[in-house]
């Protein structure tokens, strides 16, 4: 009788003990999702750039220290003349890259370039610089629920757009959290360097204009590459090319 009483408590007690579970893993996939960041910076480095490495690892710290800001690096392929192909490098960056010199009329494309929420940029290696631009951001106008589902990834935005501004794009980024390599040739022949959060897709699925909205693309999409972080940006744009980034958030769907 001792024995049947027992094993039945050890049942309820497995049962209360797998709910718990249940309940703290939910609550952090929730805190995940919800973490938004109220800040992006994009950084336009090269492998062939032996000028890039001290803001590749300004990128590092950024992503580690600042639980409010999404960095983004985006290797450019316009130094791989210079005897060594940037392995991580996409046509794609460069050419945002010039979109947002165009649009800002001062013909500033270099590496290390860090941009921030689509506006403001400066030299990437410069630290008190870069926060001193951060610092001047204004605060986001969108907010982003970003969920994936077993088919379906579904971004629904919220808010409102700038006054002079009648849509934004909702672009979504497919990241890769780490990346190192070895360079063999060029200015930084013989470096190990490691990258962090570097973009491997970046593509638009909407056009938003205020309010709620939502967003959807098939999950097939997101595992085409197999990277297990992606993000959300909502930013203003029109003929003029990519302007302000008004919103943003980043989770890891395989976490």
């Amino acid at each position: 009788m001792v024995g049947a009483q027992r094993r039945r408590a050890v049942r309820a007690f497995r049962k209360v003990f797998i709910v718990l579970a249940g309940i703290v893993a939910l609550t952090a996939a929730v805190d995940r999702v919800e973490a938004e960041p109220q800040k992006v910076v994009e950084l336009f480095t090269s492998q062939g750039c032996s000028s890039c490495p001290p803001a590749d690892h300004l990128a590092e710290r950024l992503v580690e220290e600042e639980s409010d800001l999404l960095t983004l690096v985006m290797p450019v392929d316009y130094w791989d003349y210079l005897g060594w192909k940037d392995t991580l490098a996409s046509p794609v960056h460069s050419q945002r890259q010039r979109a947002y010199s165009a649009r800002r009329g001062d013909r500033s494309v270099y590496t290390p370039q860090m941009v921030i929420n689509g506006n403001e940029h400066v030299v990437g290696s410069r630290e008190r610089d870069v926060r001193a631009a951060l610092s001047r951001t204004d605060p986001f106008t969108a907010t982003v629920d970003l969920k994936i589902s077993n088919m379906v990834v579904k971004a629904t935005v919220d808010g409102t757009l700038p006054g002079n501004a009648s849509m934004a794009t909702v672009y979504f980024v497919q990241i890769e959290g780490e990346a190192e390599v070895d360079i063999g040739r060029g200015e930084n022949a013989g470096r190990k360097i490691r990258y962090v959060n570097v973009v491997r897709n970046l593509q638009p699925i909407g056009m938003w204009s205020g309010g709620a909205e939502t967003f959807r693309m098939p999950k097939s999409k997101l595992m085409l590459k197999g990277d297990a972080r992606c993000a959300i940006l909502i930013q203003v744009e029109d003929q003029d090319g990519p302007g302000a980034i008004i919103g943003a958030t980043v989770m890891d769907w395989k976490g």
